[in-house]
């Protein structure tokens, strides 16, 4: 009989395992994707292996993982025909938490033959997640090379110590014994087990069987990640079958963008636009994000570090090999990989949003009624790609009386004279006060194009992009006038105007007259670093504390309304600048103070 010897975890070692099993894992199901995992790994490092050495694969059983639930015992067990171990090699990798025997055996390969391994690492640490269900684990392995009669029994409940023993095993490979403690009996059983299986470990490259009380194994992973395949090998139908399986949308995708990226950091991508937005795109706290799959193996949904916000609407997959297996949210958030994973993957969403405006305006048109508003929050957000943004934005212009969204700035820049060096606009809460505008009337009778916002984020959006490849964006309503542009003003219209500066003082900033007005009396300007009334409401919700505004009162000299100035004195004066000022808010969009006085002062001029 084999003496069982009984051996001390090391001090740092108990400290850690301590912390592993009840601070670094959030969520206590995921011992079963470890301990899939690592039987995983065993089996690839076998077939592996087994290319330098056929001995290894002399039984010529087939490569597979089972998971049999026995209710009645509270047990689980978990079994590979993979490597297996040795005794020492059980004290390396198991009695010393974190040194893992696929990391050590990745760091003695290098080159293609690495990239080939498909490994997963962490078999150490992922080990002791078993830990937080388990009374008692038992680790019965005999490693490839060794007869039946040099397998090792290796258990622990987790504590000081842990016992090895010599014991007979007639296959090689790998056998892990879970005895649940009272409070996760849940997962002794068959249903709750499968579901766990077939949610953390769909994809893995080998059969993974669920042994029923009977004997008869049960394949629960059937699906192929797709993936990981050659795009020319996937059909058109089969991308769109697993957009609708992974997002439980009944719609076909709009596009999608799949890349494997290959280097210092490898990863794959398959992400999908919606033809629909989701119901809750309006709230930026509800969880979403792309899901994230580490070596086929599942991670987490929603891992919403990949992507920034204003592409909140993509679904899909991403894999990569180069993260820890119990990688946490908090620690995605601190991890370099993760901002280069989301840098080339964002610019390539935003590229293929570009081919698709460019190649069907009338798709594009589509995406951009849905998400257009969306894709507004994302200069100020993404520094980087501010331009790119730019460049897929969608605009009405002056130059369609009609309220067509169709135009891009690179087709307004496409029309300018020569001479001109800036991108106009208006922003108003509707087309048609927009198309309307006193702020414009200069502008159409110069036939210079404006651009038509009428967006309650566009005023935000203007203020993030500033210009756009090298020409300045400017608000129309905004006095971006030099002293050498303003139009020469006579004495007697020097007067007029200082009187109505002098009551109006305590509203307006200042009094000038107009060289953009053609058709209107009056119209209300912003200094040229205040924020309008969209953006005024914005940050005002916000909580910014702007004071009041004090626009600056801009008037047509020309105008016949204008002219009865010269012969008004005294309170009929005063009355008639007030009306005046009363019709450029109304322009504005907004009210005046005492809507039934202005009504009044309408009626008597009129009669």
């Amino acid at each position: 009989m084999a003496r069982t010897k009984t051996k001390v975890f090391q001090t740092e070692t108990k400290q850690l395992l301590k912390l592993m099993i009840h601070s670094l894992y959030s969520n206590k199901e995921i011992f079963i994707r470890e301990l899939v995992s690592n039987a995983s790994d065993a089996l690839d490092k076998l077939r592996f292996n087994s290319l330098a050495d056929e001995s290894l694969l002399k039984d010529k059983s087939d490569l597979a993982i089972n998971v049999k639930v026995i209710p009645d015992e509270n047990k689980i067990i978990i079994s590979d025909n993979g490597i297996g171990m040795t005794e020492a090699e059980v004290i390396e990798n198991i009695g010393t938490i974190a040194r893992s025997g696929t990391a050590s055996f990745l760091e003695n390969i290098t080159g293609d033959k690495k990239k080939d391994s498909n490994l997963i690492g962490q078999f150490g640490v992922g080990f002791y997640s078993v830990f937080m269900v388990a009374d008692k684990v038992e680790v019965h392995t005999r490693a490839a090379k060794s007869s039946s009669e040099d397998a090792i029994l290796w258990s622990s409940s987790g504590e000081e110590n842990y016992q090895l023993k010599s014991l007979a095993k007639d296959a090689r490979g790998t056998d892990i014994t879970i005895f649940l403690n009272d409070e996760n009996k849940e997962f002794a059983e068959n249903a709750r087990v499968k579901f766990l299986l077939e949610k953390y470990s769909q994809y893995i490259n080998f059969p993974l069987n669920l042994i029923e009380a009977e004997g008869d194994a049960q394949r629960v992973n059937e699906s192929e990640a797709l993936w990981l395949k050659s795009k020319s090998s996937i059909s058109d139908s089969e991308y769109s079958d697993f957009y609708k399986f992974i997002s439980y949308d009944q719609n076909d995708p709009l596009l999608w963008v799949h890349n494997k990226v290959e280097g210092n950091n490898e990863y794959t991508n398959l992400l999908y636009i919606p033809k629909n937005p989701p119901f809750d795109l309006w709230n930026r706290e509800s969880p979403r994000g792309v899901k994230l799959y580490i070596q086929r193996v599942f991670i987490m949904d929603d891992a919403t570090n990949f992507l920034p916000l204003y592409l909140r609407f993509v679904r899909g997959i991403i894999d990569t090999s180069d993260l820890p297996l119990n990688v946490s949210r908090e620690i995605l958030q601190e991890h370099q990989l993760v901002d280069t994973i989301k840098k080339s993957i964002t610019k390539k969403v935003l590229d293929a949003l570009v081919k698709l405006k460019n190649k069907s305006l009338d798709s594009y048109q589509e995406f951009w009624k849905e998400y257009g508003l969306v894709i507004k929050e994302g200069p100020a957000e993404d520094y980087e790609n501010r331009e790119l943004l730019a460049s897929l934005m969608l605009f009405a212009s002056s130059t369609n009386e009609e309220h067509d969204v169709s135009q891009t700035l690179d087709d307004y820049i496409s029309r300018m004279p020569e001479s001109q060096d800036k991108i106009y606009f208006c922003v108003a809460d509707t087309f048609e006060a927009a198309i309307n505008s006193p702020h414009i009337e200069g502008h159409k009778a110069n036939n210079t194009e404006v651009l038509m916002l009428t967006d309650r984020i566009d005023e935000w959006l203007m203020s993030s992009l500033m210009e756009y490849k090298g020409k300045e964006l400017v608000n129309v309503a905004k006095d971006d006038l030099q002293e050498s542009e303003k139009p020469k003003v006579s004495e007697s219209d020097q007067d007029i105007i200082a009187k109505i500066k002098k009551h109006l003082s305590d509203r307006v900033s200042d009094v000038v007259v107009s060289s953009r007005l053609v058709n209107s009396a009056t119209c209300l300007l912003l200094p040229k670093n205040e924020p309008g009334a969209q953006l005024r409401k914005i940050l005002e919700a916000a909580g910014q504390n702007l004071g009041e505004s004090n626009p600056i009162f801009e008037i047509n000299l020309k105008h016949k309304l204008v002219k009865r100035l010269s012969a008004l004195k005294g309170k009929q004066f005063s009355s008639f600048v007030d009306f005046l000022y009363d019709y450029a808010v109304i322009a504005e969009g907004g009210s005046p103070k005492d809507p039934a006085k202005y009504l009044r002062q309408l009626d008597k001029y009129l009669s």
